[in-house]
C-alpha cells in the first residue's frame, strides 16, 4: 500500500535518496507525488480535510490505488477522490493513450515531410523517441495492437444503441478527402453509458455504415430496445437491413435543424421551431399525435412544404415516448454522442490533415478508449429498473 506524505516528513523522500542513492528514487518520488495529488484535491476542495468552511466545493471521497510506470520503474500511487468524481490529478497524465496517439499522428506527418513548421529535434522530444520513419513504425504497430484489441473486444446486452458520424480531414493518394468516422454508442442493462465502435471510411455509405452495424452483431451486441440516430440514408437503409425489428428514434434535435430548410420566411423560423417543440414535450403519444395534427392543418395552406414534411418526418421522433419518463429526457436526441464529438474535435484540430487512415483511427479510438473507461467507472447515466 503507498503511503502519502504528510505535513511533517516531507524529509522522508530525501532521506530515502540518502540513504538508497538512486535506488530509492521510486519510492522517494511516490511519496512527494501522492503529497502533491493530496495538497492539489483541498484546494479543489477549497478546504482540508474535516475543515469546515463557507468557501468548502465538496467532499473528500478516500483514494485509489494506481500502479503508474515511469522511468524510475513502478509507482504504487494513492489517487484523492472526491464525492462528485470531477476531479483528477494535475500531476497525472489523464489522457495516455490519446497522448501517444496524437504524438505519433504528428511524427508521421514529420516522415512524410507532410510537417514543414517543426524540426527535428523538437518533434523528438514530443514524442519521447527517435522520429525516423523504422522508429515510428514500431510505435504505431505496438499501439495499433492495443487499439486493435479493444476495437474487437466483446459486446453483450445493450439497451440503447446511439449512432453517429463525424468527419476528419486524411490524406490518402496525394490528396486531402473527408472521411467518415462512424462510431457508435450504446447504455447497457446496468444504464452504464458506453462506447461500443469506432470505424473510418470514405464516407456515410449504406455498404460502410451496415459493415459497421454488422461488426458490432458479429461481436455480441445483443438485446437492443431502441437505436437513436439522425436521418441520413446510408445509416437509415443500413440500420434496416441489421436491425430490422428493433424501434428507431430520429434525433429530435436534428430534426428541428432540418424543418428549418422548408421555411419560406426566415420570421417563422422561432415560431416553428415551438410548435414543434410542443408536440415533443406533450405528456404522451396521443397528446402529441394530436399537436402534430394541428401543427400540419395550421401550416397547409401557408407552408405547404413544411407541412407535409412535418407529416412524414415529425412522428419519427415520437418513439421514444413509448419509454420511461426518465430515459425520454436523455434519449430523445443524440446528444451523448455529440458530447463525444466535441472531446475528438478538441484533439484532431491539433493535427488538422491526417497523414492517413490509421492516423486518423488511431487517435479517435484511443480518445474513445478513455471516454469508456471514464464511462464505466462514472454514475449511473440511466436508471434501468424502469425500462421493463
Amino acid at each position: 500500500m503507498a503511503c502519502r506524505v504528510n505535513d511533517n516528513n516531507f524529509q522522508d523522500a530525501i532521506e530515502l535518496i540518502a540513504e538508497n542513492g538512486f535506488d530509492g528514487m521510486a519510492e522517494a518520488v511516490t511519496l512527494l507525488v501522492n503529497e502533491a495529488m493530496y495538497v492539489e484535491r483541498n484546494r479543489h476542495l477549497q478546504a482540508k480535510p474535516y475543515e469546515r468552511t463557507d468557501e468548502r466545493q465538496g467532499y473528500a471521497n478516500g483514494y485509489k490505488n494506481k500502479t503508474l510506470r515511469s522511468r524510475l520503474g513502478k509507482l504504487d500511487l494513492l489517487v484523492p477522490q472526491v464525492r462528485d468524481g470531477d476531479f483528477y490529478p494535475s500531476v497525472l497524465e489523464k489522457g495516455i493513450r490519446s497522448e501517444r496517439a496524437l504524438k505519433l499522428a504528428v511524427a508521421e506527418m514529420y516522415v512524410q515531410g507532410v510537417s514543414t513548421r517543426r524540426v527535428k529535434e523538437i518533434t523528438e522530444v514530443l514524442c519521447g523517441f527517435e522520429v525516423s520513419s523504422t522508429e515510428v513504425s514500431r510505435a504505431s504497430k505496438e499501439m495499433d495492437q492495443e487499439l486493435e484489441k479493444w476495437r474487437q473486444r466483446p459486446l453483450g446486452k445493450m439497451c440503447y444503441l446511439i449512432l453517429d458520424a463525424r468527419y476528419e480531414k486524411v490524406r490518402q493518394n496525394g490528396c486531402v478527402v473527408d472521411s467518415a468516422v462512424l462510431i457508435a454508442h450504446g447504455v447497457d442493462e446496468h444504464g452504464k453509458r458506453r462506447v461500443l465502435g469506432v470505424s473510418v471510411s470514405l464516407s456515410e455509405a449504406e455498404v460502410h455504415w451496415r459493415t459497421f452495424m454488422e461488426s458490432l452483431v458479429k461481436r455480441g451486441l445483443n438485446g437492443l430496445t431502441l437505436i437513436v440516430s439522425d436521418a441520413h440514408s446510408g445509416l437509415r437503409a443500413a440500420r434496416r437491413a441489421v436491425f430490422p425489428s428493433v424501434p428507431w428514434q430520429r434525433c429530435q434535435f436534428h430534426l428541428q435543424q432540418n424543418a428549418q430548410s422548408y421555411i419560406s420566411k426566415r420570421s417563422l423560423k422561432s415560431s416553428v421551431a415551438a410548435d414543434i417543440r410542443s408536440v415533443f414535450n406533450a405528456p404522451s403519444r396521443d397528446e402529441a399525435n394530436r399537436l402534430l395534427k394541428l401543427l400540419v392543418e395550421k401550416y397547409q395552406k401557408t407552408e405547404p412544404s413544411l407541412s407535409q414534411w412535418m407529416e412524414e418526418n415529425i412522428p419519427e421522433g415520437l418513439s421514444i415516448m413509448a419509454f420511461p419518463a426518465a430515459h425520454q429526457r436523455r434519449m430523445r436526441t443524440s446528444n451523448m454522442a455529440e458530447r463525444t464529438n466535441k472531446e475528438i474535435r478538441r484533439r484532431t484540430r491539433v493535427v488538422g490533415i491526417f497523414p492517413n487512415v490509421d492516423s486518423c483511427l488511431r487517435l479517435v479510438t484511443a480518445i474513445l478508449v478513455e471516454t469508456d473507461e471514464d464511462w464505466q467507472q462514472g454514475k449511473i447515466y440511466l436508471p434501468m429498473d424502469e425500462l421493463d
